[in-house]
């Protein structure tokens, strides 16, 4: 691949811990694994608003009453904001409507999960959904492999809501290494018919606890054969869990990323990530 570029965009003082991000209309909406809230920052007025997505939320929430709050997917006016499924209390799929600025939905997804997790043959201990793309007809969740026997799978369920029946198919990848260890999904994002994901190596065997951060790849797939095209290391240290589509030329992409620093610093980095589109 040819060279990419990764940059320092801006800072955000007042979020923690980023876990996902959806740019859209000149605005971030971010959550962060560890907070109840949806965070809206305008880029142009450099403004951050926080709407509640549970009741009596918080920030900086203890590790074992988070709503875990990991992937966010968006379409028409909706943003789908997923927990990860790692512990009981962690669930819910919250829906926000964009133009309202409110909640309109509250889904609970154990017995969804809990489908998913039997058809993959996956442990509860080793699923973690870090990722969501939905294009209207489909359902893609990632589930980040960094449990003890490392399954990184691709959920694609087809329905137009989860409530209702589905059609589901379970993907499973072996992904790139850093230090004998195996990169993870973080996060992932539709482009016209391309999935463009991202993967973290974390020195650790659960779902559950963090672990010495050792880097992170980009890679990229194709929606119909779900084939990875490539995948490439953008950085040795950063923990990157969310990636968003900011914009894209004839000759190259760029995406919006954000880290989870493991802390309860309330200060977020973007990054900036582009890379060449093959001609």
């Amino acid at each position: 691949m040819e060279k990419f570029t990764l940059e320092i965009l801006f800072h955000i003082i007042g979020i923690g811990s980023a876990s996902g991000l959806i740019y859209q209309n000149n605005s971030l909406y971010v959550i962060g694994d560890n907070s109840g809230y949806l965070y809206e920052y305008n880029m142009d007025s450099k403004l951050l608003n926080k709407h509640p997505l549970v009741e009596n939320a918080t920030e900086n929430t203890p590790k074992k009453d988070k709503s875990d709050f990991e992937s966010i997917a968006h379409f028409g006016d909706t943003l789908y904001v997923f927990g990860s499924g790692s512990t009981a209390n962690r669930n819910k799929m919250i829906e926000f409507n964009i133009q309202s600025k409110t909640k309109t939905k509250a889904n609970d997804l154990v017995d969804l999960y809990a489908v998913i997790q039997n058809f993959a043959d996956i442990r509860p201990e080793d699923f973690n959904v870090e990722g969501a793309i939905f294009e209207g007809e489909n359902w893609y969740l990632f589930n980040r492999g960094n449990g003890s026997s490392n399954k990184n799978t691709i959920f694609t369920i087809h329905a137009k809501n989860l409530g209702q029946e589905f059609a589901l198919v379970a993907t499973n990848y072996k992904l790139p290494k850093i230090k004998g260890v195996h990169s993870s999904f973080t996060d992932a994002v539709l482009v016209d018919d391309k999935i463009y994901f991202l993967a973290t190596v974390e020195d650790t065997k659960s779902t559950y606890e963090d672990g010495e951060v050792l880097g992170s790849f980009v890679g990229k797939m194709d929606v119909k054969t779900m084939k990875i095209d490539f995948t490439q290391k953008i950085t040795d240290t950063n923990k990157f869990e969310g990636i968003t589509l900011y914009e894209k030329t004839k000759s190259q992409i760029t995406f919006l990323l954000c880290e989870d620093n493991d802390t309860e610093s309330q200060e977020t980095s973007i990054f900036k990530l582009s890379l060449p589109l093959s001609k």
